[in-house]
């Protein structure tokens, strides 16, 4: 039986990243054979990414915080937030009312037009905080009551995400099926080369032939899935869906250095690395365990980070 998807937030590195996984054929095998995209600017896709549509796609223009109503669908991907962390930090509380305001009225809509429909909402590992360095993946049983685990540059994108998974939660609560996806880092055609995720910086840096510069000094680590594979899981995790709002970690547990990851990037462009000399600060660390997701709902990863790096920067050039 084949499935209609919505996306709501559908023109950004999420929504471009599932259409492109959908026109590979990947979500097809996974019964989806149509999806709608809701966003303030949908319509800009028929410009922007011509490429990704066909006329199984649909764009609707709208703003999801004040929409008298949303299109039906089988599958809810609710991914309409922004994780750019500029716009969090010169806007803070403007950013997090958008977000709430967004998921609140979602809510209310879904009560009536989502019915008999799947939602997955789109969390972030970031409401975790910052966790114990001793922690080398945190799962989903982790307890993140304490406001000041939290780093201060991503307050408010955190709170943002937790109050929003309990609105979530209620609305699993009245009966609806609903699960909550804790995304955490990607790596992929449509992620952003010129904002604050390192991977697309030193991506954009090779690119251009230029040195792959790390600046952070401090031990970090990180891991990164496939936006191919982030599409897959979220259509899994939506479709395991249910009133008891299960909760997955979507990621990859393949941690690495921020430093080891920008020689791997200087080595595959082959450029010069300039890397900051370390120190013994603390350990800031966000890597997800997936465990659950690979024993609950069966889920993979088909592309290590070395294949993942491959892929996307193959599909850069391509265009």
């Amino acid at each position: 039986m084949m499935s209609h998807a919505l996306i709501l937030g559908g023109s950004g590195f999420f929504g471009k990243s599932i259409l492109e996984a959908y026109k590979k054929g990947l979500l097809r095998q996974q019964g989806i054979d149509k999806i709608s995209i809701v966003s303030r600017r949908a319509s800009n896709l028929k410009t922007s990414h011509p490429d990704l549509l066909d006329q199984s796609i649909h764009l609707f223009d709208a703003d999801v915080t004040n929409c008298d109503t949303l299109p039906s669908a089988d599958l809810i991907i609710h991914a309409a937030a922004s994780a750019d962390a500029a716009r969090y930090a010169l806007h803070p509380e403007e950013e997090k009312k958008n977000i709430l305001y967004g998921v609140r009225h979602f809510c209310d809509l879904a009560r009536t037009i989502f019915q008999d429909s799947k939602i997955v909402f789109v969390s972030s590992g970031a409401v975790y905080g910052a966790y114990p360095p001793e922690i080398q993946r945190i799962d989903e049983d982790y307890v993140f009551n304490s406001e000041d685990q939290i780093e201060e540059s991503k307050h408010i994108y955190a709170s943002a995400k937790q109050e929003c998974e309990v609105l979530i939660e209620r609305l699993g609560s009245t009966g609806l099926d609903v699960s909550i996806a804790r995304c955490f880092a990607f790596v992929g055609k449509y992620l952003p080369r010129d904002q604050h995720f390192a991977i697309g910086n030193f991506i954009r840096d090779g690119l251009n032939n230029q040195p792959v510069v790390v600046t952070a000094s401090s031990p970090v680590y990180r891991s990164y899935m496939h936006a191919d594979d982030l599409a897959r899981w979220l259509v899994e995790i939506g479709f395991a869906a249910n009133p008891g709002v299960p909760i997955f970690n979507v990621g990859s547990d393949e941690s690495i250095s921020i430093q080891q990851l920008g020689k791997k990037i200087a080595h595959y462009f082959n450029v010069k690395s300039i890397i900051a000399s370390p120190d013994n600060r603390l350990i800031n660390r966000y890597v997800p365990s997936i465990a659950k997701a690979k024993q609950e709902l069966g889920l993979t990863l088909q592309m290590n980070l070395d294949q993942a790096i491959d892929a996307t920067i193959k599909s850069i050039k391509a265009v």
